[in-house]
Formats: C-alpha cells, structure tokens, sequence
C-alpha cells in the first residue's frame, strides 16, 4: 500500500466527513472562519493558490471545508481545507461549504498534519516541526504518532533527524535549494559551520545525495583528504561502497575502518529511539 493510500485513510478515519461534497455542507460566511491554530503549514504557493481560485470562480468549491466551533459564537476555526478558504477569498466568495465538527487540539493538529502531507503540500522543515510539535504537546513516541499519521517510524525519525542543522541550512531546505537526501549526509558533522560550508558547497556544485555522502565521509571540505590514523588505512573504491551501501540502508552514518589484522565498523544513532529502530533492522527476531 502507497504512503499517500495510507495518509488519505488516517485522514478519513479522523474526520469521517472530510470528503464530503459542498451540496452536503453548510455555507458559512469565510469571516466567520479563523485559521487553524495549528496549521504546520508556513508557506503557499501563490501561482497555485491563483489556479485554485481560477477553478473556484469557474466550478465553485467542490469539497467542503471542515471546521470547528471556536467557543465564540457563530465563529469557527478552521480545521481542514486552508487553502480552499483562501483561494475563495481570492476568487471573491464571502462563503464556503463547511462541515462543522467538534475536535480537541492534538486532533485538529493531526488533521492539518495528514491533510497536508497527503497532498504534499510541506516542506521537509514544516513536515519535521510538525511531528516534533506532536511528540512534545501530546508525548507521542515515534511509534505512536507513526500509527496515528500512517508514515514509518523510520521516515518520522529520518525527518525529525533534520531539525538538528543549522537554521540556514533548513532555510535552503524550505525553499527548495537542498533536499533531505542531500543534507542528511551533513548530520555526521558536529561542527555547524562545516555543516553550513558543504551545504553552499552542495548548491553551488549541485551535488548529489550520493556525491555528498562521498564528501562527508572522506572528511573533504574542499581543500585537502582527512588522513587515517596511524593503525588505520584508507578505504579501497569497493569498501568505501559497501561503506555507502550500509548508510543507506541503515538510514544512519555507518564508518568502515579497515587496519593491518582486520578492522571495525561503527554505527551511529542519534536518540534513543534511533537506537531502537537500528535495533529493529538488525536485529528482527528481538533481543
């Protein structure tokens, strides 16, 4: 089953009306309607918001929106549908199709979360902000927010593993300069101004994901190759392969150190729940 398949059911599971056609709504005046409070979404994109509008003057709003009583009367915030609401006001609609539900915080989130990730409507920064806002309000483990949001553990760990860089390498992220494959690579690095140098590195070059593991793992900043140790020696093409091949399918740094009578390999985690999840892939019977 595909990611969005699983995502499109949570979303339904959660709100059993979030399909529903605008003829099966109420109208609700759009200034009545507040924001979701917890939208992760920061960002919109302007062309695509225009196209909507464009749609929404022609056909009018096909599929409700769905909101919540705010407390305050007749007034509501919004729980799902954002971007409908705001193309409407574009298009010059002073009402929209709405299916009224009551909902506590950490499901409005939920909801907000799933509906954007099943259009794909985040970046990989609002995505990761998104599940760390969940963990820490509502004290979900990885495993249960992977259960509520229908993603992997692996994939909300990968994502939240992100948040670890520097806020200018996130910034390039957020606009689409860098992607997670390309930066990942950068979270083996513990000093923050390296990490920065190959991320600029990365664009100006136009890097790889592949091109820059390579980088990090010989230790090249540019100027000269990291040397081995005394009892360590450099790795040949193939090992330096498997070295790669191991990373990607471990989802973490993996170093390959090879010297006279044999060598070691070390693995990295970086919490205890990556430490659990390596746990799971190389040991599947359990402990």
């Amino acid at each position: 089953m595909s990611e969005k398949r699983r995502l499109g059911k949570g979303l339904g599971a959660l709100i059993p009306d979030a399909v529903s056609t605008a003829s099966e709504a109420t109208e609700i005046k759009l200034d009545k309607i507040k924001p979701n409070p917890f939208q992760p979404r920061r960002t919109f994109d302007d062309e695509k918001l225009s196209e909507l509008a464009s749609s929404i003057k022609e056909h009018g709003v096909i599929q409700a929106v769905v909101v919540t009583p705010s407390g305050t009367e007749d007034q509501y915030l919004l729980v799902a549908g954002e971007r409908r609401c705001r193309a409407a006001r574009i298009a010059g609609l002073t009402t929209v199709p709405a299916v009224v539900k009551s909902f506590d915080k950490s499901t409005m989130l939920e909801i907000a979360l799933i509906e954007n990730l099943q259009r794909e409507d985040l970046n990989p920064v609002e995505e990761a902000r998104a599940y760390r806002k969940l963990m820490q309000e509502y004290n979900y483990t990885q495993e249960e927010l992977s259960k509520r949001i229908g993603r992997s553990r692996p994939s909300i760990a990968n994502s939240l593993r992100l948040l670890a860089l520097p806020e200018a390498v996130l910034d390039s992220l957020i606009i689409g300069e860098l992607t997670p494959g390309q930066v990942r690579p950068l979270l083996a690095i513990d000093n923050q101004e390296t990490q920065q140098e190959l991320a600029a590195r990365i664009i100006e070059e136009k890097l790889s994901a592949r091109e820059a593991e390579k980088i990090v793992d010989r230790g090249d900043r540019g100027k000269t190759t990291r040397k081995s140790s005394k009892n360590e020696t450099a790795l040949d093409p193939e090992s330096e392969e498997l070295q790669l091949q191991m990373q990607r399918n471990l989802g973490t740094k993996v170093k390959l150190k090879q010297s006279k009578n044999g060598g070691t390999i070390e693995i990295y985690y970086y919490s205890d729940e990556d430490l659990e999840r390596l746990i799971e892939k190389l040991i599947p019977e359990g402990l």
